[in-house]
């Protein structure tokens, strides 16, 4: 009897098996930032087909197309062109246009990032349509469900089939909530992934030459949340705050484009304009803001990522906030809660001038592999060999 060739050898394995259809869903910076290691690992597997959503949640190119570009994350396969509305419009738009994809592609995975709108809406298509939904960064919980993202949280991982966590604060809220633990993994930080594979490459940038800046000399803020933004009376003591830390060192402030539109509306923007030694520019893209972030002395943000990404650089970053959903930035990183208000800011900024904190190294597993731990749990949680590596949490 005649053997095969090794040539048709090759395609019956191939043939025979078994792909696992992947949804990666991204719609905002931060999901860029996550999604890009996920998508660069499953990639390494040929038994994995990947199908790369943008739901178009952020559509100014400093804050969509440009990340792409820096990140080296694929055109997207698909984008749904969502655009900006309220939360509610924006949701259900995202669920509109994300289910006849769902039915068309049939994926045996949707992998949701973060705790945007259209992570909380993706993963509501998908469920109801008995798709499994993987949550990357679950078990978050700042406690405040004033904050539109906290809600998002909460009811992704709901509805979640695999939840991910980064630190073991989410492992603890998961059993809380009634999540069985053999949902949940605790995995690392993809957004340390994208940290420290770009690194490097971030020393390449130019922007401290373009905006005449010293490493060292200078404090780097971000401001775009609702209850920071929206408030009048919020805003003002921000601004206030940013008048007094001005008065010692350079404020450089990349402005969303969210709000600069509510600083205008808010009757602000001169007084913003007017605070010496506060430069306001434009949104940069991701190489450039993680060299600007990695040589400032000091970050004030109300970002969730920002404290994370402070941590492992060990830059000193006061969170303008009155709580955080990332408590191990706080016990092992370099990250201090503010508060809101002109005294609590002020107060903070001068205890971490007069005693910065010390820089300890990384959270255990954010080391660059979360990635790898996630897409190696997929394939096993397909039926499909390929291994495992994550940690579960009762190991802990």
């Amino acid at each position: 009897m005649k053997r095969p060739s090794a040539k048709l050898t090759d395609t019956f394995v191939r043939q025979s098996v078994k792909r696992i259809k992947i949804i990666f869903i991204c719609g905002a910076r931060p999901n860029y930032i996550k999604v890009a290691p996920i998508v660069a690992s499953s990639r390494k597997h040929d038994i994995i087909e990947g199908l790369l959503v943008h739901t178009g949640q952020h559509y100014d190119d400093n804050m969509s197309r440009v990340f792409f570009d820096d990140l080296g994350i694929p055109k997207p396969d698909l984008n749904l062109e969502v655009g900006s509305r309220s939360h509610a419009a924006q949701t259900a738009k995202v669920m509109e246009r994300f289910e006849p994809v769902c039915l068309e592609h049939k994926p045996d995975w949707v992998v949701t990032v973060g705790d945007v709108n259209s992570t909380l809406a993706c993963a509501l298509v998908a469920v109801k349509l008995h798709v499994p939904v993987a949550h990357v960064e679950a078990g978050l919980r700042s406690f405040d469900r004033r904050m539109p993202e906290e809600i998002n949280r909460v009811l992704t991982d709901a509805v979640s089939d695999l939840l991910f966590v980064t630190e073991p604060s989410g492992v603890e809220n998961l059993r809380k909530e009634g999540i069985p633990d053999e949902k949940v993994f605790l995995v690392g930080n993809v957004m340390i992934d994208t940290l420290l594979r770009f690194r490097s490459a971030a020393d390449t940038s130019t922007v401290l030459d373009e905006y005449n800046l010293s490493p060292g000399h200078y404090a780097v803020l971000t401001l775009h949340r609702p209850e920071n933004v929206d408030v009048a009376e919020n805003l003002d003591a921000l601004l206030s705050a940013i008048e007094v830390i001005c008065r010692d060192m350079t404020v450089v402030l990349p402005l969303h484009p969210r709000t600069r539109e509510r600083v205008r509306a808010l009757n602000m923007a001169d007084r913003l304009g007017a605070i010496r030694n506060l430069r306001t520019i434009d949104p940069l893209g991701y190489l450039d803001f993680l060299k600007l972030m990695a040589e400032c002395s000091l970050m004030l943000t109300d970002s969730g990522g920002i404290q994370e990404e402070t941590t492992v650089l060990g830059i000193p970053c006061l969170t303008l906030r009155d709580n955080t959903e990332r408590p191990i930035t706080i016990e092992e990183g370099t990250n201090r809660l503010a508060g809101k208000r002109l005294a609590t800011i002020v107060e903070a900024y001068r205890a971490v001038r007069a005693k910065p904190p010390v820089f300890n190294g990384p959270p255990k597993l954010w080391d660059g592999r979360a990635a790898e731990r996630i897409v190696d749990r997929l394939i096993a949680a397909s039926g499909v060999s390929g291994g495992a590596g994550t940690i579960p949490p009762e190991s802990l």
